[in-house]
């Protein structure tokens, strides 16, 4: 079970990376997508 304890660690902070990644991408492209129609209307 000692063994197994670092393994699982490793793939959540893994997993918690990505998701951050994720919504961070996410962020990016509601503010281009907000950009983009503000431009139109403008």
């Amino acid at each position: 079970m000692s063994r197994l304890a670092p393994v699982a660690v490793l793939v959540c902070a893994l997993a918690l990376a990505a998701c951050a990644n994720t919504v961070r991408g996410v962020g990016q492209d509601v503010k281009s997508t907000a950009n983009a129609v503000e431009d139109t209307v403008n």
